[in-house]
């Protein structure tokens, strides 16, 4: 039997795009011999899933996780995408997507090392989508995924226009909060304010996270239209600083007025559980994933792959 090296697999699974287990056991099927090994692939329809990576896939589902560490949590958000709505109704695709969540738990980085890290079944990330493209048919990816890990406190989740509820959707919101005490409390806080993100879309935790080539932006037009009204430099001076804390207002999440009670903000929602608990709390992160966002769409049916083109890079 042909030495089946590493190498000689990885050729393949380049040249076929097909799992890397289904690549070794081709060549293990064909004496190392890579074009018979593409050939006996073709036949077992695995090598399809090559020719589907330049199609957009921008519809899909949005899957969370959340797992208990004492008195701490762990959650992972994750984008797993494909070219129809129908695909994301296929249970194969919801289990897909329910097992990348999961393994997105234990992994730090970006979606190259989720990709690579094994699920509980013992394949990794990246060989499951591409057995699942050959089998349904479809260019899927792994677009983005986040996870936040607190110490102590709580992980909350929020899922949007669900298709299974708490798990699956087209929107999904994790956000981290740090605290002693009740974790019932500090999640149910969490999921109070992962709902209220899901629905403003904050573009920061707080004031000092905003980028500040955008505050400058906002500073320069506010500043533009206060000298129009002709009104004295110390004067526009306060306009500009006035509209700038407006700005702060509708963008910042804890300077937000919270859907749920418009009359206090984020910030003294979070204030107020801290005094029922008697110690200290603080949101430390947030992150609001939307299916298909920035992804762009064409009418045609075989499009230019702007995701595709992203996992390559």
């Amino acid at each position: 039997m042909a030495d089946i090296t590493a190498g000689l697999v990885k050729e393949l699974r380049d040249k076929s795009g097909a799992g890397m287990m289904d690549c070794k056991k081709a060549l293990q099927e064909n004496g190392g011999d890579i074009e018979a090994s593409m050939d006996w692939l073709r036949t077992k329809g695995l090598s399809k899933a090559a020719k589907k990576a330049d199609r957009v896939a921008a519809e899909g589902l949005v899957a969370v996780a959340l797992r208990s560490d004492g008195a701490g949590m762990t959650g992972a958000v994750i984008e797993l995408n494909a070219e129809t709505d129908f695909v994301a109704r296929n249970e194969m695709f919801q289990n897909a997507a329910r097992k990348v969540a999961q393994t997105a738990l234990d992994v730090e980085g970006n979606v190259d090392a989720l990709g690579s890290a094994k699920t509980a079944d013992g394949e990794t990330v990246s060989d499951m989508i591409t057995n699942l493209i050959a089998t349904i048919g479809e260019n899927m990816v792994v677009r983005r995924a986040a996870r936040f890990q607190v110490p102590a406190g709580a992980v909350a989740s929020y899922v949007h226009n669900a298709i299974v509820a708490g798990e699956l959707g087209r929107i999904g919101v994790l956000v981290a909060v740090e605290g002693q005490g009740d974790q019932g409390k500090l999640q149910e806080l969490g999921r109070k304010i992962a709902m209220h993100v899901a629905a403003t879309q904050p573009l920061s935790l707080s004031t000092e996270d905003l980028d500040p080539a955008a505050v400058e932006r906002e500073r320069a037009i506010f500043a533009e239209q206060a000298a129009a009204s002709g009104k004295p430099p110390q004067v526009v001076e306060k306009m500009v600083e006035g509209r700038l804390r407006k700005f702060y207002e509708e963008v910042v999440l804890l300077k937000q007025a919270f859907v749920m009670n418009p009359d206090q903000t984020v910030e003294q929602l979070v204030a107020e559980t801290a005094k029922t608990l008697g110690s200290p709390v603080a949101v430390k992160g947030f992150v609001r994933l939307a299916l298909g966002e920035g992804v762009d769409k064409t009418d045609g049916p075989d499009f230019a792959s702007e995701v595709a083109a992203m996992t390559k890079g």
